[in-house]
């Protein structure tokens, strides 16, 4: 049986040895996970633990349980709090249901209340978690959203951004069969000049266009079609190159339908002839610069890529999912990895041959991932090449294949190890300017790790793993760490009351402050002092 962890809150320790004795906790679904003496530290011991369940006091010191209850709803929407006061005040009872606690429960809580109590958090509990297992809303839910996750899943394909294996893992999980010899990838646009008489939002013509594009293929050919933005994509799947003709011809009629039916222009714009799902994002590059040649030739008809770009009969079989693989192996990958990626672009030249101009901009290209993956960590050409910072002009001139394979992977190795280096480099910057801040701002009682996230320019909770990780404790224990060390000095070398030292190190509450004082170091700050006071006259 899954247990709940349950946090228990009273500023009184017999209430809470008697609390954590009432009932048998694992019996009614619950592991007690931790008792606090006081909101503050129970709201800092919510941060650290997988807290399910908090039950506390009202009346406390340093954060009473209203205020602790406000506090975890913010931060953790789903925790239950359970509130107990010896009060029967209805201000309360109120307050507590505005909140949104589970109970309120009055003193002296006997074990059924108790009981009674968790049981009934319990229940919400397992019904809020099998909401999210339950398997059969999960597949109504996950039937209802397959459309519109295929169109995502296409779109991302197209834009390059899934590729390979995962692309093809992704369309079978979808249900998408995009099988065929041959693709080509169209965008149709439709200048949106609405009737005053018939003002419609501009998506909506967009979807118009598509269910007449659809309307119009269903019975004509094998394609598959979304709306992206303003615009409708095709994807056509050929048996044979020469149903090109035929491509053509189909966007054509739809150009004419739109302006007769739609009463606005539609462009038909398209890439070229693709033979695998990984080069859909090259066709779909294709269509969209085809798509830009509208403001020059004019809306209303079909721009063929081939037609107005020049196109070279010789063919480079290196598609962007293979440039993709390789810089995806070089930031993330390990040698092993980074070398398949390298083999693979390498076999794709091999296969037919390639012109001297051709050549070199392929090596061009190359030369342009790896310098994008330098301009994106801020390096300097030395640490990008390595002692082949120089030499690369040679290549471009030419060398033989396996010259630049071999070229590519001692490149490629130190790149990779660079971007390790960095990224070390980087978590050990973060660290050592969250700590300067600290240290700068320690006084100040509302310093969080909130504020100092806005302060470096990171998320919250990458900050947070990252910090952990450098320094081996959280924000809170390590700010709380400083401030006490600070509180050491002041009470050995001044004479300041404790409640002004508290001030000084960030606590606006002094009696919480000698309750984290007391608790770090076994001792109140006021005999800590006496007791440093006695060794020194001891010594003198």
């Amino acid at each position: 049986m899954e247990l709940y962890n349950v946090l228990l809150v009273d500023d009184e320790a017999d209430v809470l040895q008697a609390m954590k004795k009432k009932i048998d906790w694992e019996a009614l679904g619950f592991c007690l996970a931790g008792t606090a003496e006081n909101g503050q530290e129970a709201l800092e011991m919510a941060e650290q633990l997988h807290i399910d369940v908090v039950m506390t006091d009202i009346k406390m010191p340093y954060m009473d349980g209203l205020t602790l209850c406000k506090n975890l709803k913010q931060s953790y929407r789903n925790m239950k709090v359970i509130i107990y006061s010896g009060f029967d005040d209805f201000e309360f009872a109120r307050e507590a249901v505005h909140l949104e606690a589970e109970e309120y429960l009055l003193k002296p809580i006997s074990a059924g209340d108790m009981e009674a109590a968790f049981s009934k958090v319990r229940k919400k509990l397992d019904q809020e978690y099998d909401e999210y297992r339950n398997l059969n809303r999960l597949s109504e839910y996950y039937r209802k959203s397959l459309p519109a996750m295929r169109e995502q899943l296409v779109m991302g394909i197209l834009e390059g951004r899934i590729a390979g294996e995962r692309a093809r893992a992704m369309m079978e999980t979808y249900e998408i069969c995009l099988d065929s010899p041959f693709y080509v990838v169209a965008a149709l646009y439709m200048d949106v000049n609405p009737r005053e008489e018939q003002p419609q939002p501009a998506q909506l013509f967009t979807l118009s266009l598509k269910d007449m594009v659809q309307d119009y293929l269903k019975n004509r050919t094998r394609f598959f079609s979304t709306a992206f933005l303003d615009q409708v994509i095709v994807i056509f799947m050929l048996d044979e190159r020469e149903e090109i003709d035929q491509v053509l011809y189909h966007l054509d009629q739809i150009c004419k339908m739109g302006f007769r039916v739609l009463k606005s222009s539609v462009t038909a714009a398209v890439g070229q002839i693709c033979a695998n799902t990984d080069a859909l994002h090259t066709s779909y590059e294709e269509a969209v610069n085809a798509m830009e040649y509208r403001s020059i030739l004019g809306s209303g008809q079909v721009l063929y890529i081939n037609d107005i770009e020049p196109c070279s009969e010789e063919n480079i079989l290196v598609t962007e999912h293979e440039f993709q693989n390789l810089v995806h192996a070089v930031k993330l990958g390990n040698r092993d990895e980074t070398n398949a990626a390298i083999a693979q672009i390498m076999d794709s030249i091999r296969k037919e041959p390639i012109s001297p101009g051709q050549y070199q901009l392929l090596f061009m290209e190359l030369l342009s991932e790896l310098m994008k993956i330098g301009r994106a960590y801020k390096l300097h050409p030395n640490q990008i090449f390595g002692e082949h910072a120089g030499s690369w002009q040679e290549l471009y001139r030419m060398v033989t294949v396996d010259e630049l394979e071999g070229w590519l992977q001692e490149v490629c190795t130190n790149l990779r190890h660079v971007l390790r280096h960095e990224r070390r480099d980087s978590a050990a910057r973060l660290t050592e300017q969250a700590k300067a801040y600290i240290e700068e701002h320690y006084k100040e009682s509302d310093l969080s790790a909130d504020s100092l996230c806005r302060c470096l320019n990171v998320s919250a909770a990458y900050f947070s793993t990252i910090f952990k990780r450098e320094v081996g404790m959280s924000f809170v224990a390590y700010l709380t760490k400083i401030r006490l060390e600070h509180a050491l000095e002041l009470l050995r070398t001044t004479e300041d009351k404790t409640y002004i030292i508290a001030s000084r190190v960030g606590y606006m509450e002094p009696n919480y402050f000698s309750y984290v004082f007391k608790k770090q170091y076994g001792i109140s700050p006021s005999k800590y002092r006496a007791e440093m006071c006695e060794k020194e006259k001891n010594t003198d």
